[in-house]
């Protein structure tokens, strides 16, 4: 089950002002340092307000840079910290570069970012310390609690409490009739017999329930037995043990929404980062890259058998839609078998076709198709039709990884699972990490697959006939 995440409302309101108070000192101390005034000039009032309320809105959708409790680390403070300042600053070029606007320097813009940067993290470290500091010497217990039930919910909560505010919460123990493991002996008072008489002789404040939901009777029980002796009974539902598989909990306000599947591209604002992202990236390397590497390949294509540059062929993309799917020709122009996958030493390969294979060069043109929403730049490889329709009766779980736009690289592929899949573990193995890859999207885990596809490439991909 995903791990609960708990804001306060006072950090989620009062650590943006304080960020924007930050970026306002960053703007000044920028005019100090490029103009010799601590006084706005030309546009930078505007380019403030657009600046600071770009980075308010980034934040709220961002709210794990709001945590300052131990359940977050500070190197992953920092990461979530520079990686929204990042795509901070990615919008901010994609609007200036859109409009063509040339209002301010590039150098007072870079040392904007660079004292915002400096401030925001360097602040958000040291509240982070001394919240941590104050509940660790000066916070006194206001709760002692127990657990009912010591399986994966249980042991959950314990560690959340635990890390979260171990002086205010003081953990009693936990009751069980289940078998335990031998490093949680110790902590389990008794079976769940033993729970009211337990709380009858110890000061106990709380009783937290963690096991599956269809122990109506013993929730009725336990909740009647709380209400009686002036005791807060609080539940926390351990899903997976009512529906036997994982499951994730999301909230709508204040609203629980249960999924059996973790879908972190479902969620609308990480579609639109990964969109904007895929215009960009394909953008720079239609603009930047073809222009001299294209007519290169063309040629040699040309020269080295009959028949067009370009490939085309239709593929299932997001929800089983065709699309045509460009690449380079790397094939012999009459061999009439589109739907037959290429092999070891395939005689329909192409001297010049053998090395944009090896090199991964013959999927260039697929920017274009990411570039009108065909593809994504990472995600899962698009199969042929006929792979869909044979693999589909085989392998329960292929139809999933259709849930998402397929990408010109994946999770997979980066992992050595690409070229034939003549064995029908091959494929499993592929759809695994397909899946594995939607399960753990991250902007962080696409630019990792991104860097180790350029490194393949440098290096040649072995898979690749």
């Amino acid at each position: 089950m995903e791990r609960y995440r708990h804001y306060s409302d006072a950090s989620r309101l009062v650590l943006p002002v304080v960020d924007v108070l930050l970026i306002f000192g960053a703007f000044r101390l920028a005019g100090r340092m490029i103009w010799n005034t601590w006084h706005f000039n030309g546009y930078a009032p505007f380019c403030f307000v657009i600046f600071g309320l770009l980075w308010w809105l980034l934040s709220g959708q961002f709210a794990n840079i709001y945590r300052v409790d131990k359940l977050i680390t500070y190197p992953e403070k920092l990461l979530y910290l520079m990686r929204t300042f990042l795509l901070h600053a990615c919008l901010v070029l994609a609007v200036v570069l859109a409009l063509e606007l040339d209002w301010l320097p590039l150098r007072y813009i870079f040392a904007v970012y660079s004292f915002a940067v400096t401030g925001v993290v360097g602040a958000r470290f040291l509240i982070t310390f001394c919240y941590r500091a104050y509940h660790r010497h000066v916070a006194r217990p206001h709760s002692r609690f127990i657990i009912v039930g010591a399986g994966d919910s249980g042991q959950e909560l314990y560690r959340f409490l635990a890390s979260h505010d171990p002086i205010g919460n003081q953990f009693q123990g936990f009751f069980a009739d289940e078998p335990v493991a031998e490093g949680l002996r110790p902590y389990v008072r008794g079976p769940l017999a033993e729970l009211k008489n337990y709380c009858l002789r110890t000061t106990i404040d709380e009783i937290y329930f963690t096991l599956p939901l269809d122990r109506h009777e013993l929730i009725e029980d336990l909740s009647q037995f709380a209400d009686d002796h002036f005791l807060s009974f609080r539940i926390v539902p351990d899903f997976s043990g009512t529906v036997r598989r994982e499951v994730n909990v999301y909230f709508y306000d204040h609203m629980p929404i249960l999924t059996i599947r973790h879908q972190p591209l479902g969620i609308r604002t990480n579609q639109v980062l990964k969109r904007v992202f895929d215009i960009v990236f394909s953008l720079a390397v239609i603009l930047l890259a073809f222009p001299f590497i294209m007519p290169i390949l063309a040629l040699l294509i040309k020269l080295d058998s009959p028949g067009p540059v370009f490939f085309k062929q239709m593929r299932p993309g997001k929800r089983n839609h065709l699309f045509p799917c460009y690449k380079l020709r790397t094939m012999r122009a009459d061999h009439r078998q589109t739907e037959l996958q290429a092999t070891f030493a395939d005689p329909r390969v192409t001297r010049v076709g053998k090395y944009l294979r090896k090199y991964n060069l013959d999927e260039l043109p697929q920017f274009f198709n990411v570039l009108l929403g065909h593809m994504s730049v990472v995600g899962p490889r698009p199969n042929m039709v006929s792979q869909l329709e044979e693999y589909s009766k085989h392998i329960r779980t292929y139809q999933m990884r259709h849930a998402v736009t397929p990408g010109i690289t994946g999770y997979a592929q980066v992992n050595g699972y690409r070229g034939e899949t003549r064995a029908p573990q091959a494929m499993r193995k592929r759809v695994e990490y397909d899946l594995k890859y939607m399960e753990n999207w991250s902007f962080g885990l696409d630019m990792k697959i991104i860097g180790q596809t350029v490194w393949n490439m440098i290096r040649g991909e072995k898979n690749a006939y």
